[in-house]
């Protein structure tokens, strides 16, 4: 059996700050409350006695930081591979953009079909075919380990969407420091056990 931890990284806006829409032409750290919250994935797994024989990060500094923290809890991390089919999408006109502004721009049914059926915005670079085929030639490995793959949210959906789990969901979403777990049993037999879990407080 093979499980794999897809984890979002955590706050990169701290308190009063207004969320923008940020995404792989955007490289900001973590807050503060960013980088507990990846301290707290990192303390949950290893109590969990769940302990990694690979890691993945995107290219972001924000995703390498929440897999550093969260190896840096197991007795024996691994070296975390950096890997680009976990990079975050491109928001196209709206990268980097303050989230009201954003909401002008495409209204608030494009959003909701975006969160909900991961249909890209006009004008946002997604590349949804490519990121579900490599999804799928990720889940075509014959071996039993525990993965840790950290990403970020817009692109963590279409783990679900190669699995053909976006249906069974009100969301695909991925709040920050949250994580999902996909078992497979055998190439390309995938389950879905959880998504959008965060550790308990």
């Amino acid at each position: 059996m093979r499980r794999l931890f897809i984890v979002r990284h955590g706050n990169t806006f701290g308190p009063g700050e207004q969320p923008r829409r940020v995404g792989c032409r955007t490289d900001i750290p973590l807050v503060a409350s960013g980088e507990v919250q990846a301290a707290a994935l990192g303390a949950w797994f290893a109590k969990m006695g769940i302990s990694f024989d690979r890691a993945l990060s995107g290219p972001l500094i924000r995703t390498r930081q929440t897999a550093d923290a969260i190896l840096s809890a197991s007795p024996a991390p691994c070296t975390l591979e950096i890997s680009p089919f976990l990079a975050e999408i491109d928001h196209g006109p709206d990268e980097n953009g303050l989230e009201e502004e954003v909401i002008a721009r495409i209204g608030h049914d494009a959003i909701k079909q975006w969160d909900e059926l991961a249909r890209p915005p006009e004008g946002w670079i997604v590349d949804a075919e490519a990121r579900i085929a490599a999804w799928r030639d990720f889940f075509s490995a014959e071996t039993s380990e525990n993965v840790l793959l950290v990403t970020s949210n817009g692109a963590a959906r279409f783990a679900l969407l190669a699995a053909e789990y976006s249906g069974r969901l009100d969301s695909l979403k991925l709040r920050t420091g949250a994580y999902g777990e996909i078992v497979q049993t055998g190439p390309g037999d995938v389950r879905l056990e959880n998504w959008d879990q965060r550790p308990p407080s």
